[in-house]
């Protein structure tokens, strides 16, 4: 059991490594992101993501398969691929500042896109003061309503003057509806469609879908007088035809007569809900809305032919024409209205009790304020391209906070409010080919919008062409200068094409085609396809993956793999090409390299002699100091006199660069190490040494500092005596705290003293009792016994346990 583990435990850390290193080559290379053997082209490739970059290049990676052109820039160019001849996603989003606004900011933008990349830019909408104001009444008309259409009679000029307080202009128009004019919503019979009200014997006007009255005026004389003219008229459901008409009054700007600068505002007044898309089938209406303007004579003719329009339709259609909605509706229909508020960008919803002249006032007051103080946006792709991408908006308020949906609510006039639009592109046309769309951005009620052109690049512009085909041809354009081609002719290698062919597929040397790692087709090596990774070269001689590794990476990522062996950039060699050339890390602070004691191999210092250690062998713990190693010369010449004519005495056994000098450290420098030599004699002598141009020299004191013995003796005898007297000092004084604290007043009990029997002193006895029993040798009848009673220490008495 135990040599199956010695043997299989390092397999499978062998195995383990192994795998570790192929996956972090892998990984580094970007082949998880953008490789894949499918990829076959720069379309392929860049569909992969917007990460992802095609290399064009005709002689990249000789002979290794298409996939491989596909990878991260940065391998790519790592490999040899320049950013010349590279294909990538490139996003570029261009402002056109020529077009000025005053409310939103910039008006136009242009972005370039690749399927996988998005681009973002800001959109800026500023909410100014005293806008002019349109509001158009758009108001039911039906019997039930009566009453209602007498109070709007005095609305106008009080509405004028109570406006002033907020714009510099205001403009009124007028418009009614009823319903769809066909059976079931109207009796169709005849003397019904001319006076629906003839059961009541009052004259009413006939139903209608939309009458367009009274264009966008200034003159609220005007605009009463249309009003009192106005009458009712009847219809048979209870839903009406309320948002046929709105869309009517939206799209129809020329008759309503919308002003471009004015904040345009659409109120609605009806006491029921109105008919929805789908609803007019019951008439057998099954055409869809349209969307357009169908007014002759001011007149909606399109009520019969059309459904009803959609919700999401109206939206559009609001939006497109920077509308904003109000709804004034009596209070037994709110909720129906509040859920169709809810489907409506830029719409409020008033909740009146009766239609009274002062309520509508306060309504349409309170409508234009809030309504300016929240500023939304809407963006709308077009409907061919919705599916191929998204939009994300996210509003920067004017108190710096970011809001959840699209809006901000409380904006003050003159205040800014900056969107962070970001929009991407999900994938191509089903063609691929390149598309142009446009993405619009309306700040909801704004007469201003942004417009987003997107041009969306499917196609590289560059790619490999068909091979063998011809051998000028250009992976890039399909043509190339003949040079090489005429070059061959002239030296005649075109009589056996198939023989160059071959023979260009084998190395200087070499007799096997391609390294024996792939097949000679059309005069070109098509390398062979490894589990392990990559053969690619004119050759096949190259690889990424035989080749040692270095920090898990192949030679490094400082060299390419060539025929089994790394070869390194400039400035670096070595197996797996992790040694630098310079020396410039084994430089001491001395400027010697390795402090002169080593070598340099592969940027790391080799010490020469094995006592010495350290990143730049200045270490050596177990060598003698400088100092140390040259006491036996000094003491030599000491020995010898310290005369100039005796320094000979000493040459065989030291250097003979040895002076004396009367200051040794006035001579100090920067090479030169302060030392000092005790005698036997018990003087001190002070040298120098240097080491300088390979020879040692040494600078001996001719001054020493000698100490006579009996004064040595002396001042030991000193130290000992002081030494002793200290320690009796410290002693007395000891004893004295001790004593002192012992027979301090009150006793050891008063000072909480301790115990020995841990007990409370009230229960001790003062007396203790003891019989004891003597036994003889030989008893007698009976044994002899001593009662006996021992006094205890009064409880007063100090003692110790």
């Amino acid at each position: 059991m135990t040599s199956w583990l010695r043997t299989y435990v390092p397999l499978r850390l062998l195995l383990c490594c192994l795998t570790v290193a192929l996956c972090a080559e892998a990984s580094s290379a970007g082949a998880s992101v953008c490789w894949s053997p499918s990829v076959t082209s720069c379309t392929d490739c860049l569909r992969r993501g917007p990460q992802c970059a095609w290399c064009f290049k005709e002689d990249f990676l000789n002979g290794a398969g298409l996939s491989q052109r596909c990878d991260l820039p940065e391998n790519l160019r790592r490999r040899g691929c320049g950013p010349e001849f590279t294909e990538q996603s490139e996003t570029k989003v261009e402002v056109n500042a020529t077009i000025s606004s005053t409310q939103v900011s910039p008006q136009d933008i242009s972005i370039n896109l690749r399927p996988g990349a998005e681009a973002s830019f800001i959109v800026s909408v500023k909410q100014l003061e005293h806008y002019p104001v349109d509001l158009y009444y758009l108001v039911d008309v039906s019997a039930s309503m009566q009453e209602n259409l007498d109070h709007l009679k005095t609305v106008g000029v009080a509405l004028s003057l109570r406006m002033t307080e907020h714009s510099s202009d205001l403009w009124l128009g007028f418009g009614s509806f009823v319903d769809k004019p066909v059976s079931p919503y109207i009796n169709v019979h005849p003397s019904k469609i001319s006076n629906p009200c003839s059961d009541y014997e009052i004259r009413c006007r006939p139903a209608h879908g939309f009458h367009h009255v009274l264009s966008m005026t200034g003159n609220m004389s005007e605009f009463t007088r249309v009003i009192k003219r106005q009458r009712i008229s009847g219809n048979m459901d209870t839903p009406e035809g309320g948002l046929d008409a709105m869309l009517q009054a939206a799209v129809c700007q020329r008759a309503v007569g919308w002003r471009p600068e004015a904040k345009r505002l659409l109120l609605l007044m009806t006491d029921q809900p109105s008919h929805l898309a789908l609803d007019s089938r019951l008439a057998g209406i099954v055409r869809p809305h349209d969307g357009l303007c169908h007014l002759e004579n001011n007149v909606y003719t399109g009520s019969t032919r059309m459904d009803h329009p959609s919700v999401g339709q109206l939206s559009d259609k609001l939006l497109e024409n920077h509308i904003y909605s109000i709804f004034a509706v009596e209070k037994q229909q709110y909720q129906w209205y509040e859920e169709l508020v809810c489907l409506l960008p830029g719409s409020y919803l008033g909740k009146l009790g009766l239609f009274q002249a002062p309520n509508l006032i306060e309504l349409v007051v309170d409508a234009y304020k809030r309504l300016l103080s929240e500023v939304a946006v809407s963006v709308s792709v077009e409907d061919k391209a919705v599916s191929r991408y998204w939009v994300s908006v996210s509003p920067i308020c004017p108190d710096g906070s970011t809001a959840k949906d699209r809006s901000c609510s409380g904006v003050q006039p003159d205040q800014t409010v900056y969107f962070n639009i970001t929009i991407g592109q999900h994938s191509c046309p089903n063609d691929g080919e390149d598309e142009d769309i446009t993405v619009m951005v309306h700040p909801v009620g704004y007469n201003e919008s942004t417009v987003i052109r997107i041009h969306s690049k499917c196609r590289c512009s560059c790619g490999l062409m068909g091979r063998c085909q011809d051998d000028n041809q250009s992976p890039c354009t399909g043509t190339q200068d003949g040079s090489r081609q005429r070059q061959r002719q002239e030296q005649g290698l075109m009589k056996d094409s198939n023989a160059d062919r071959n023979w260009s597929c084998r190395a200087d040397g070499s007799d096997m085609e391609c390294s024996g790692r792939g097949v000679c087709d059309c005069g070109r090596c098509v390398c062979e396809q490894s589990r392990l990774g990559t053969v690619y070269g004119k050759y096949c001689e190259m690889d990424d993956f035989s080749c040692p590794y270095e920090g898990g990476l192949l030679c490094g990522r400082r060299g390419v793999c060539v025929s089994g062996e790394c070869v390194c950039d400039d400035g670096w060699t070595g197996e797996s090409c992790g040694c630098p050339v310079s020396t410039a890390t084994c430089q001491s602070l001395n400027g010697l390299i390795c402090s002169g004691r080593g070598r340099c191999v592969c940027g790391k210092c080799v010490c020469d002699d094995p006592k010495h250690s350290g990143d730049f062998c200045e270490r050596c713990p177990a060598c003698q100091s400088s100092c140390q190693s040259h006491w036996k010369c000094v003491d030599c010449h000491l020995s010898h006199g310290l005369t100039r004519e005796e320094v000979g005495h000493c040459n065989n056994t030291c250097t003979p660069l040895v002076g004396y000098t009367d200051d040794v450290a006035g001579q100090a420098g920067e090479m030169w190490i302060q030392c000092m030599y005790i005698s036997k004699d018990s003087c001190r002598y002070r040298f120098q040494t240097s080491s300088q141009s390979g020879r040692t020299q040494l600078h001996i004191s001719t001054r020493p500092e000698c100490v006579s013995s009996g004064r040595l003796v002396g001042t030991f005898l000193s130290v000992c005596a002081l030494t002793v007297l200290c320690g009796l000092v410290v002693v007395a004084v000891s004893r004295l705290l001790l004593q002192k604290r012992s027979l301090s007043p009150g006793g050891a009990a008063e000072d909480g003293g301790y115990h020995c029997t841990g007990k409370d002193l009230s229960y001790i006895p003062t007396t203790n009792e003891k019989t004891v029993t003597y036994r003889r040798d030989r008893p007698p009848d009976r044994p002899l016994e001593m009662h006996i009673q021992v006094p205890k220490m009064p409880l007063g008495d100090p003692w110790q346990c």
